[in-house]
């Protein structure tokens, strides 16, 4: 089978103009790898709204019902940084069942990848960074309860910290947490992950790679995950509004490479979400998250 790819029409949802979230790339994203022939239809995988409860397994009843029926208080919600919308909120569920969805597939045929997910931003009772419901440690939680995977391995190399999945899985041995990210970026306040390992400003593509060289393989080697769940933000880019560190194209199509070469070199099954990314050129956005997608296939 080719590689199975999750995407839901849903993934877009209005935000006013000018906003520098840039949603319109999920639609933008499946229709270039429909057009350069990465992938096709049949091998398109659309995602269902996840159950309450397993959105429960790591958010507060009060916080996903204040969300979702747009309670939530105006400092929330500045926290967010999203102007909230019953399209926004729908968006947010499913975008976390194609996260579960895609970790399904991932054990089932060994790699899979989500054209939406990584808000790992997201705490237990509060949302933040453009981040509402932590999709990563939903589905870590969800293949566990399912029995699907009893140890998780969370390779997040977004441009910025996790820090709300850090402090989700802070004392819980299962779940392995390693965020590679630029010291000095978002969030000012750092949660501490099973491994953090913080970059210097401007750091470019050769020393970038050789640091993840220095990690990924011995993690393996160490945690044995049934699933590793792969964070490829591509704000690590040169032009990224919001980044700080300076790989270039190239450079992420080399880490797409390692990461997945790596993990499933060594047998382990990788679900992959796509991440932040921030560029304003937007087809040039587009085009580095295909990147992921174009390795994968």
């Amino acid at each position: 089978m080719n590689l199975p790819i999750i995407y839901h029409p849903n993934y877009v949802a209005p935000m006013p103009f000018g906003h520098r979230f840039p949603m319109a790339k999920f639609k933008l994203l499946y229709e270039m790898l429909l057009a350069d022939e990465i992938t096709n239809k049949s091998h398109v995988f659309n995602p269902n709204f996840p159950p309450l409860e397993w959105i429960e397994l790591i958010h507060h009843r009060n916080y996903i019902e204040e969300y979702c029926q747009g309670t939530l208080d105006a400092k929330a919600q500045r926290r967010i940084g999203l102007p909230w919308s019953k399209a926004l909120a729908n968006r947010t569920c499913i975008a976390v069942g194609g996260t579960i969805l895609t970790a399904q597939l991932a054990l089932r045929y060994g790699l899979a990848c989500n054209t939406a997910g990584g808000t790992h931003h997201a705490f237990p009772n509060y949302g933040s960074g453009f981040c509402i419901f932590n999709d990563l440690a939903i589905a870590t939680r969800v293949m566990q309860k399912l029995g699907l995977a009893k140890t998780v391995l969370i390779v997040d190399l977004d441009v910025h910290q996790g820090d709300g999945t850090a402090w989700i899985f802070q004392n819980d041995s299962t779940v392995f947490t390693f965020s590679m990210h630029c010291g000095i970026n978002f969030p000012s306040i750092k949660q501490v992950s099973d491994l953090d390992v913080p970059l210097p400003e401007g750091m470019g593509d050769d020393r970038y790679l050789q640091t993840l060289a220095a990690y990924l393989p011995d993690l393996l080697s160490e945690v044995k995950p049934d699933l590793v769940l792969y964070d490829a933000g591509v704000d690590t880019h040169i032009h990224d509004a919001l980044g700080k560190l300076a790989l270039t194209d190239t450079g992420i199509f080399r880490r797409e490479m390692q990461v997945l070469s790596t993990c499933m070199g060594a047998g382990y099954p990788v679900a992959c979400v796509i991440g932040g990314g921030y560029t304003k050129d937007m087809n040039s956005l587009v085009y580095t998250h295909s990147l992921l997608l174009l390795t994968g296939a």
